[in-house]
């Protein structure tokens, strides 16, 4: 379920962003970025607004320029949550477009990036995002996560399922996600002996890593911090 919050500060989206190109894995249409030829895949499963959305593609290319081949399916099927779509409310849109539909649907994406060589997998949930790459990581699917202001459809109970490295960022003005509910998390992970790391980033909002504005300085600069820290993550546990 996704709530006003994880709508906030919508992207213009565009198909046509990134250095990277648009190809078909899996029957979904995937924004690729990096060398197909590399061993080393990191999936995004993106936030309500796609797989077009500048700022996430941006952010694989950054991901991708680090030796990593990153893949962002299109987990919407071509139709990302449109705030101006009166007909189709958020609570409409999201029983149309669950989680539990973008893990079955990650799984073939997977079983296709294997078949074309990749040993090693790490997956990043975008607030929508966040749940079907927890759901990823309770089979072992992957070999290490990142969750960046997970929806609250995330529950105590899942996360105690987790079996590999996660690292959680969320923000300190987060009502989807709140601080609290995020060390919770982590204290799971550390009883469960899984490898964890989190961080909460003081004065942002939900959706942060993404959907900052260019001319806030102070957003952008918290939204390159926590793609670092993801990038640190996999650096260490995809290899």
């Amino acid at each position: 379920m996704s709530g006003p919050e994880c709508c906030s500060n919508p992207p213009n989206l565009s198909s046509t962003s990134g250095s990277g190109s648009v190809t078909e894995l899996a029957g979904l249409k995937t924004y690729v970025s990096g060398s197909s030829h590399s061993k080393l895949a990191i999936l995004f499963v993106s936030d309500v607004f796609g797989y077009e959305s500048p700022n996430l593609r941006k952010l694989a290319d950054k991901v991708a320029n680090a030796g990593f081949y990153v893949v962002v399916p299109d987990f919407m099927h071509g139709e990302p949550y449109d705030p101006n779509n009166v007909e189709k409310p958020i609570s409409v849109w999201a029983k149309m477009h669950n989680t539990d539909k973008g893990f079955e649907d990650a799984k073939p994406v997977i079983a296709a990036l294997k078949s074309q060589g990749i040993t090693t997998l790490g997956a990043a949930g975008f607030c929508w995002g966040a749940k079907v790459v927890v759901e990823l990581t309770k089979s072992a699917h992957i070999q290490a996560a990142v969750l960046l202001h997970p929806s609250h459809s995330i529950t105590l109970d899942d996360i105690k399922e987790v079996k590999v490295p996660m690292a959680i960022l969320g923000a300190e003005i987060d009502n989807v996600a709140p601080p609290q509910v995020m060390r919770q998390f982590g204290e799971i992970l550390v009883s469960s002996k899984v490898k964890s790391f989190v961080k909460i980033f003081p004065g942002v909002a939900h959706g942060w890593s993404t959907r900052y504005k260019d001319e806030d300085e102070f957003a952008v600069k918290s939204a390159e911090e926590a793609h670092q820290d993801m990038l640190d993550w996999f650096l260490a546990h995809i290899k």
